[in-house]
């Protein structure tokens, strides 16, 4: 099996959000799948000050051709998903372009900063217009509130995986994603995970 050719090689992704929003399995997740795919696939992760609420972001190095290192350079990031949608800005200050697209989730998760009143949180129609003018193309996603409907606050992660099948050439079909999650997942898992891919898939199409 070949693996299809991608518009750019190596395709550079970057998942961004917050400890505790399922980051690290949605990176482990596509790289699954594309593996499976005969994709060479490098996983890069780096993590904020604590597990659970500081920064989490995940590098791949996709291709047909070779194993890259885990690191993208600056200013050459082509996808970047965001769980969380103020840590989109923070990717895109060191590695967006002209030609970047970003997948947004617009339910924000407010830092201390913020909480205690130290900070001020931008609005969403203040997100939405810095990603326009930040990047070549946006989604912006209800996942965490479509989650929550289904039960799960985390399945948010899922969606993004599901939305980016829908806008990239990455071939990320629900095939692949269905054999990959039933590898990955416990089998009462896996229906809620199909799901959360489809709603996602369906959301940006």
């Amino acid at each position: 099996m070949t693996a299809p050719q991608l518009s750019f090689d190596p395709y550079n992704l970057i998942i961004t959000g917050v400890g505790g929003q399922g980051n690290v399995l949605a990176s482990r997740l596509l790289g699954r799948m594309l593996v499976a795919q005969d994709y060479f696939v490098t996983i890069g992760e780096t993590f904020g000050a604590s597990q659970r609420g500081g920064s989490v972001m995940s590098h791949l190095r996709i291709s047909t051709r070779s194993a890259w290192s885990p690191q993208i350079p600056h200013g050459r990031a082509h996808m970047v998903i965001a769980i969380e949608p103020s840590e989109a800005f923070r990717v895109l200050a060191v590695y967006g372009n002209a030609e970047v697209q970003v997948i947004w989730n617009t339910r924000p998760i407010h830092p201390v900063s913020v909480i205690t009143g130290q900070a001020v949180y931008p609005g969403l129609e203040e997100i939405a217009q810095g990603l326009s003018e930040l990047s070549a193309q946006n989604w912006p996603l209800e996942a965490t509130a479509q989650a929550q409907t289904m039960g799960n606050p985390i399945l948010g992660n899922i969606m993004m995986v599901g939305a980016l099948s829908a806008v990239s050439d990455l071939p990320l079909g629900p095939g692949v994603f269905e054999k990959a999650i039933t590898e990955m997942m416990p089998p009462a898992k896996v229906p809620i995970n199909l799901e959360a891919f489809a709603w996602g898939r369906a959301a940006i199409t």
